[in-house]
């Protein structure tokens, strides 16, 4: 766990096929010995772009696992194709069906994916299995160096923050407490509502605010009944029709999208706020290496990081000034989430879940 503040995040089985002009192009500025697809993700040399995308014209599509919403992914994806020509077949689900589903398909030995981008700590585990490949971008300098893991076989490309989301129907802003344990007055009972899978946000501000004092508090939450929710989009849209005034684990981009249509809601970030990084990866049997590499390149630029800024997405790109992360907040780190879950799932299920 690291703790961090607005102004600190700037401180913050191809081989002959890939052809031999290719292969040379990139002798002065990679190692001589890498070999396969690191030849095509690890090229550093100036024209690697030009080169990358006559290859990627002829591979004609890439495919992106992803649990961005649609809203976000669409833009996104509308303006690669416009840019580059190629076609993006997205599948969509959440962090847990992706990480199921691409583990399942490196057992069976059939590589479908390209890119990967959902939740950190399951992109880690992916890591893990050895299913990912390091990959080059000149925009990697701009990302924060202390959420890039140092066997870099993932980037983070935008940042979920957990933030109070609440109903303007129903709750004056002035009315919010400024600390997360003021929600433990009763005048809150019946109005609170949190999300089915959030233990490791549970863990997170545990570490933060140090076991008793953590676990006290979320006995005491407990206590209060808030309704529970199984999907952080439809919690936000639970908010957003009145059914849960305050939303405790609300992802702020979903909150702030909301808002952007129009909706009766608004987020707060109250203490201590939690941030997770959301992994960008590419697959180690990528089948389209090329298509995948301009995309990767592509959603850590500039150009994709200020499309997801204006859509309410936090980016994370450290050159995108944003007023969607201007809080003090912690870092969750993916490895201790993963080390942690189980203990947390069970103390989350055993308070909230269990009736």
């Amino acid at each position: 766990m690291f703790s961090f503040h607005a102004t600190q995040w700037c401180l913050v089985f191809l081989s002959c096929c890939m052809g031999h002009a290719f292969a040379q192009s990139q002798v002065s500025s990679s190692p001589s010995n890498l070999t396969g697809l690191e030849q095509v993700f690890l090229n550093k040399s100036a024209d690697r772009l030009s080169l990358a995308l006559e290859r990627a014209k002829k591979e004609g599509s890439l495919t992106l696992y992803s649990s961005m919403a649609p809203s976000e992914v669409g833009p996104l994806v509308k303006e690669f194709e416009k840019k580059y020509a190629l076609k993006v077949d997205v599948w969509r689900s959440t962090s847990e069906g992706i990480l199921q589903r691409a583990l399942n398909e490196s057992k069976a030995k059939k590589f479908n994916f390209d890119v990967v981008e959902t939740n950190a700590p399951e992109v880690e585990i992916l890591a893990r299995e050895k299913t990912l490949a390091e990959f080059y971008s000149p925009h990697q300098a701009d990302l924060p160096q202390n959420l890039i893991p140092k066997h870099k076989l993932w980037v983070p490309d935008r940042i979920n923050f957990y933030v109070v989301a609440f109903n303007t129907n129903k709750i004056k802003r002035e009315d919010l407490p400024t600390h997360l344990e003021g929600f433990l007055h009763a005048k809150w009972r019946d109005k609170l509502g949190v999300e089915a899978t959030d233990g490791d946000w549970m863990g997170s501000v545990i570490n933060e605010l140090g076991e008793s004092r953590g676990m006290a508090f979320f006995r005491k939450l407990s206590e209060l009944r808030p309704d529970v929710r199984k999907g952080h989009n439809l919690l936000a849209q639970m908010v957003s029709n009145g059914e849960v005034p305050v939303a405790l684990t609300t992802y702020l981009g979903n909150a702030q999208s909301l808002k952007q249509r129009g909706a009766p809601v608004d987020w707060v970030p109250i203490e201590p706020v939690v941030a997770r990084a959301q992994g960008l990866a590419l697959s180690k049997n990528a089948p389209h290496p090329y298509a995948a590499l301009l995309f990767a390149d592509y959603l850590i630029s500039p150009e994709a990081q200020t499309i997801l800024n204006n859509l309410g997405r936090p980016p994370a790109n450290v050159n995108i000034k944003s007023k969607l992360n201007n809080f003090s907040f912690v870092v969750a780190d993916p490895s201790l989430m993963i080390e942690e879950a189980d203990k947390w799932n069970q103390v989350w299920s055993k308070l909230f879940l269990v009736k």
